[in-house]
């Protein structure tokens, strides 16, 4: 496997910043970035800036009236408009959230060019995958929705099909609210039970409209499952997906929320986990659309600890250099952490753990609830694409 790989990267991203006390510290990005540094990768993948997407750009999803309020609240903060879902809590605004939110689209969108433009072509834009926008709104500390604009930038370029994959913990909503009624984008979202986390929606039966139905896929998990079973439930539904859907680009969102010391969510994956599925995605791209493979970040607010060593996993994975789980983390990072934070850094790329899970094919046990969950979303979707569930 071999072929260009990209890094989009501005340090302007870290002026994305809710504040003081948010969880969606900017510092995550930064550390993130410098430890990218620190291993090397730089010099195995283009790194790129890009311009902020223009008004044009975001409009492909999000309505004109609710990018105006972005840019109203931006100039003044004290403007933000609670009925486009800024100024709340979970998304407080701040003085130059438009520049800081486009820029961050931009280089979504600028990848997504990147992969478009030839086969065999990766591209990553960790500071990305902000999956909760909406097209006339802000929700879950997401501005613009940068997900969706990349893959309405490839639908724009021509591409005819489209998969995404969202490994965050929570409901990739805003992208399939982009996508409900598409039939050439597919959207797969693996996250934690509704019941039990924002934004309460994701259920199996949530699975597209009229000529897009079954193209929706939505796969609940139990709170608490650890690594065996939720490698067992992404490789009971995904591959085959994209196997009927036949993509011509996967778009892929790498939240680090899934993890056991995550604050905000309650499931237990660990760091080899999360490596391992991102391993997975390079593999589906290659097998099924060619090599082109779109990767963002998304959640994650362990923004020490997890988010820099998962992303700077991606990266390496995705400029083929991956780094072995057992690598220490440089000194000069754990220096660095010590100076920003006045906290230690981890010492490794792993948290000790050996990923292994149950094939579906060996068999389906109506006592486990996370089998149930799959069984739900297979019966729910696996008839639209033909497939026997």
């Amino acid at each position: 496997m071999s072929g260009e790989a990209w890094l989009m990267w501005d340090e302007g991203v870290t002026r994305y910043d809710f504040g003081p006390g948010h969880p969606m510290d900017p510092i995550r990005l930064e550390l993130t970035m410098r430890l990218v540094e620190d291993f090397g990768l730089d010099r195995r993948l283009t790194v790129e800036r890009a311009p902020a997407a223009g008004d044009s750009t975001l409009r492909l999803v999000h309505r004109p009236d609710y990018v105006a309020a972005v840019r109203a609240a931006s100039a003044d903060p004290t403007r933000a408009d609670p009925a486009y879902g800024l100024g709340t809590e979970d998304t407080p605004a701040f003085a130059g959230m438009h520049e800081a939110s486009s820029l961050i689209a931009g280089l979504s969108v600028a990848a997504a060019d990147r992969v478009w433009s030839r086969p065999d072509t990766h591209a990553v834009n960790f500071t990305g995958g902000l999956h909760h926008a909406m097209p006339g709104a802000a929700a879950g500390f997401c501005v613009y929705n940068d997900a969706a604009l990349a893959i309405a930038r490839l639908l724009e370029r021509g591409a005819r099909r489209v998969a995404y994959v969202d490994l965050d913990v929570h409901h990739g909503d805003g992208v399939q609210a982009a996508f409900w009624e598409d039939p050439r984008v597919l959207t797969v979202s693996l996250h934690q039970d509704p019941r039990s986390l924002f934004p309460g929606t994701g259920w199996a039966e949530e699975n597209g409209e009229g000529n897009a139905a079954g193209t929706a896929v939505n796969l609940a998990l139990p709170p608490g499952i650890t690594d065996p079973d939720w490698l067992r439930a992404l490789h009971g539904v995904v591959p085959e997906l994209l196997a009927s859907f036949r993509p011509e680009v996967l778009v892929t969102q790498h939240g680090a929320d899934t993890h056991i010391e995550d604050p905000l969510a309650h499931l237990a994956l660990t760091l080899d986990a999360q490596r391992s599925a991102m391993e997975s995605c390079h593999e589906w791209a290659h097998e099924y659309t060619e090599g082109r493979w779109l990767a963002l970040g998304g959640g994650g607010y362990a923004v020490v600890d997890v988010v820099p060593r998962s992303w700077t996993h991606l990266t390496a994975i995705a400029a083929h250099a991956p780094i072995e789980p057992t690598a220490s983390v440089p000194e000069s990072w754990r220096s660095l952490v010590y100076a920003r934070t006045m906290g230690a850094g981890p010492h490794r790329m792993t948290d000790g753990r050996t990923p292994s899970w149950r094939p579906w094919e060996e068999g389906y046990d109506p006592a486990d609830p996370v089998d149930r969950a799959v069984m739900a979303t297979r019966r729910a979707i696996y008839p639209a694409h033909g497939l026997l569930v």
